[in-house]
C-alpha cells in the first residue's frame, strides 16, 4: 500500500491477537489469525490431494497454488484496506462478501484448472 501512495502501519493490538492496520494515520480494520488464508490453504491442498495425479505434478501445484493463494489473499487484504478507507460504509460489501468471493473464488478456479488438465478423473 506503501508503494501506490498509502501511508500504510500496523500495531500489534494490545488487547487481543490480532494486528491494527492504519492507513494515513487512521484506523481501518484490524486482521485476525483467520486472515492468513491458512484454512483456505488446507482446503485447497486437500482437494489436490483428494484428486491426485503422480507425485511430481501433485506436489509442485500444490506449492504453486497455495502460494498464488496466500500472494491473493495478501492482495485482497491491501484492496480491501484502501477500499474501507475510501468508502467505509461500504464493510459489510467489502469484508463478507467481496473479499470471500474473491479467494475462494480464486481457489475454485485453481481446482477447476487442475481438474481439467492435471487429475487423473
Amino acid at each position: 500500500m506503501n508503494t501506490i501512495g498509502y501511508n500504510s502501519r500496523i500495531e500489534q493490538h494490545t488487547e487481543e491477537g490480532s494486528v491494527k492496520l492504519f492507513i494515513n494515520d487512521k484506523f481501518v480494520a484490524r486482521i485476525i489469525e483467520g486472515c492468513n488464508a491458512i484454512s483456505i490453504i488446507i482446503l485447497f491442498i486437500s482437494f489436490i490431494v483428494a484428486f491426485s495425479s503422480n507425485f511430481k505434478t501433485t506436489f509442485l501445484f500444490i506449492v504453486v497454488g497455495s502460494l498464488l493463494i496466500y500472494f491473493i489473499n495478501i492482495f485482497g487484504i491491501a484492496v480491501i484496506s484502501i477500499a474501507l478507507y475510501q468508502f467505509p460504509q461500504y464493510q459489510y460489501i467489502l469484508h463478507d462478501v467481496l473479499f470471500p468471493l474473491m479467494i475462494y473464488g480464486f481457489t475454485f478456479l485453481l481446482w477447476f484448472f487442475w481438474i481439467k488438465k492435471f487429475s487423473k478423473i
